[in-house]
């Protein structure tokens, strides 16, 4: 593995990639929980164990992934053939999400099974190319700063993303809607087949931009057993923390995202401003994602995601006191304010989980990115699953009334308050215990110099 800088067309073709993934998981966070309940018609308390049970399937396929990855030889390479093979059947499998059903609620069981089949399938599609995907990071460079700017190269790509999954993905259901129509199946439907052809058309960008060197393939030493290489990423310290940091982080930031949308249909009284508020969210981000990876250059990877947390933490319980007195405009000021916080949680965790799995390969001799970007990628996915069940029973339990077709409600103002409580001390509690665990990350620029002076002695 090669330390020297990349060239601008290893890196913007690299990091296109992530447009797809981001995408796709931004729309599953901000978008599929109200699909599910506000256009499908399932119960919140269905749809959110509908969505756990797809993320315990990840808890197969993702490690499962990962280890495959990293013993495949092929001419290809070792990750590129999986982000083929996605990039087919995301596209696929986001038709099926988001083709209505309509099947009743007198049969609601039958449409809970339809739900986890189709988002089973989903976070398949996901899986096979993203992890693949993710491993390919740690073989570009082996430089502390390179993999620093790698990763923020990746990551405003990843804005793109989340702009396009979490902003325009509504714009297309509202395009797309028949006017006066109080039935959005169609509008999902045409921006599930439009976003699905971005996400498979990135990945085939990437999978065409990036070479895998031949000599990586040759020497990669894995673990024989699969359980026993997912149970040894356990002994580095320095991934367990970022890992576990990981964890809470998803957690706070699904919740906030998925409940945006409940927010300002039911408190501000106003669904299409969530577009408004997300376009701000994500430009903000962009806009500050340069800044912050010169300040993390500067700064340690860890304080600077420390600070990341704690501004969406702060503005979760400013928004939480004062956004309902203040109005709509106050609400955009604060999500802008998110947008500076959230760029920090976008290049910080995925640098340091870089640099821990170069730490391993010191320490073990053996070479095992999937393994550890297929877990990885599993904590992600449960942290928006726990985020999804925790969303889905307290909207349950407060009485929250699902809308059906040409319905008009009034929710009880337990269900409201309920909304206000998930936007604010929930998501507050959970990112302040992320930033409890991260600041015990043990890695740095000087111990991170030492490991690849260790590394440099092993060639």
């Amino acid at each position: 593995m090669e330390s020297k800088k990349l060239s601008l067309g290893t890196k913007l073709g690299f990091g296109i990639g992530d447009i797809g993934g981001n995408m796709l998981f931004q729309i599953m966070g901000f978008h599929l929980m109200f699909y599910l309940t506000d256009t499908v018609g399932l119960s919140s308390a269905l749809a959110g164990t509908a969505l756990m049970i797809g993320k315990i399937w990840d808890a197969v396929t993702d490690p499962a992934m990962g280890y495959i990855s990293d013993r495949t030889k092929s001419r290809m390479g070792r990750r590129r053939p999986y982000l083929l093979a996605g990039a087919v059947l995301a596209f696929i499998a986001m038709v099926v999400m988001f083709f209505n059903p309509h099947i009743g609620k007198e049969n609601e069981m039958l449409l809970f099974v339809w739900a986890i089949g189709a988002f089973c399938l989903l976070c398949l599609a996901f899986t096979i190319f993203n992890v693949p995907y993710s491993a390919l990071t740690p073989e570009l460079t082996s430089d502390y700063q390179e993999i620093t700017s790698v990763n923020g190269f990746r990551m405003f790509f990843a804005l793109i993303g989340t702009l396009i999954g979490a902003g325009v993905f509504p714009i297309f259901v509202s395009i797309f809607t028949p006017e006066g129509s109080k039935d959005s199946s169609q509008g999902y439907l045409a921006a599930g087949i439009i976003t699905g052809l971005i996400i498979a058309s990135v990945t085939l960008i990437t999978f065409f931009s990036i070479k895998e060197k031949k000599r990586e393939v040759e020497k990669v030493k894995t673990e024989e057993n699969i359980f026993v290489a997912y149970l040894k990423t356990f002994k580095n310290k320095s991934f367990v923390f970022v890992l576990f940091a990981w964890v809470f982080n998803m957690v706070g930031i699904t919740i906030i995202s998925a409940i945006m949308n409940y927010y300002f249909t039911w408190i501000l009284g106003d669904t299409e401003l969530t577009k408004i508020a997300l376009f701000i969210l994500i430009a903000t981000a962009m806009g500050s994602m340069a800044i912050w990876v010169k300040i993390i250059k500067r700064l340690e990877k860890k304080i600077a995601y420390a600070i990341g947390l704690g501004i969406l933490g702060v503005v979760c319980l400013i928004v939480f006191f004062f956004a309902e007195f203040f109005g709509v405009w106050f609400m955009f000021v604060m999500v802008g304010i998110a947008g500076i916080g959230l760029a920090v949680t976008y290049v910080s965790p995925w640098s340091m989980v870089a640099d821990t799995i170069e730490e391993d390969h010191v320490r073990t001799g053996k070479k095992k990115e999937g393994t550890f970007y297929g877990l990885w990628t599993l904590i992600s996915k449960i942290g928006q699953a726990i985020a999804f069940q925790i969303m889905g029973i307290i909207l349950f339990v407060s009485g929250y009334i699902e809308p059906e077709k040409g319905q008009i409600v009034v929710q009880p103002e337990s269900a409201l308050t309920a909304i206000k409580f998930l936007l604010g001390p929930v998501p507050f509690i959970v990112l302040i215990t992320g930033i409890v665990i991260v600041l015990n990350y043990p890695l740095n620029a000087a111990k991170y110099d030492e490991i690849r002076k260790q590394a440099d002695a092993m060639k």
